[in-house]
């Protein structure tokens, strides 16, 4: 049997080492017990890392998670009052519309009439020149003579050929004579008004509008 602690080479029965005097059934010296406090310190200290380590990561998440929460908040309150705002130009557009259309509707809805673009009157013998404007025009005319001397008249002749008149014949009446005509034209055309030997003359223009 060799000896462990000085490695002398003795007899198998032998129980100690007759070098060192080892004993040879002793087994190996144990080492010394650590103190079971230091392993419940050490315990704590971890537990207690730990703990600290998931308490910030709590408040770390609660906070990323309310200040997502105040974002899409602010986010929902803009959104609201652009849809809001959209809604209130909207409605101010509609009501544009609306006010334009009726404006339109009364426009249209006004009937049309002949009105009145110019007159002329006068006496005894004579002619004058005038410009009319374009659209849709009537004429009146009328006049009485001093006498019959089958020479009395009043002639309205325009530059785009329309005419009208009254006169009198030898055996005619003395009396007031009317005559009238209408014409389109879609620009101002030239009327020369002529008369001879009459007590009163008049000429009315009218353009329907």
């Amino acid at each position: 049997m060799k000896c462990e602690n000085c490695g002398f080479e003795n007899k198998d029965t032998a129980k100690f080492c007759t070098k060192c005097g080892a004993e040879f059934n002793a087994g190996p010296v144990a080492p010394p017990a650590e103190p079971s406090s230091s392993n419940n310190s050490k315990y704590i200290i971890i537990a207690l890392v730990i703990v600290i380590l998931i308490l910030v990561g709590c408040v770390g998440y609660f906070m990323g998670t309310m200040n997502t929460g105040d974002a899409q908040s602010s986010g929902a309150v803009d959104n609201a009052s652009q849809e809001v705002s959209s809604s209130d130009d909207s409605g101010n557009d509609e009501g544009s519309a609306k006010t334009q259309t009726t404006s339109s509707s009364s426009s249209s809805s006004k009937s049309k009439s002949w009105e009145s673009i110019g007159s002329y009157s006068g006496s005894g013998s004579g002619s004058q020149t005038i410009t009319v404007p374009e659209g849709q025009i009537m004429v009146k005319l009328s006049a009485y003579p001093i006498k019959n001397y089958a020479t009395n008249h009043l002639y309205v002749t325009g530059s785009n050929g329309q005419s009208g008149g009254v006169d009198w014949g030898s055996h005619s009446d003395v009396e007031t004579r009317s005559d009238s005509f209408s014409y389109t034209s879609s620009s101002s055309e030239t009327f020369t008004i002529d008369y001879y030997e009459t007590v009163s003359w008049e000429v009315e223009f009218y353009r329907y509008q």
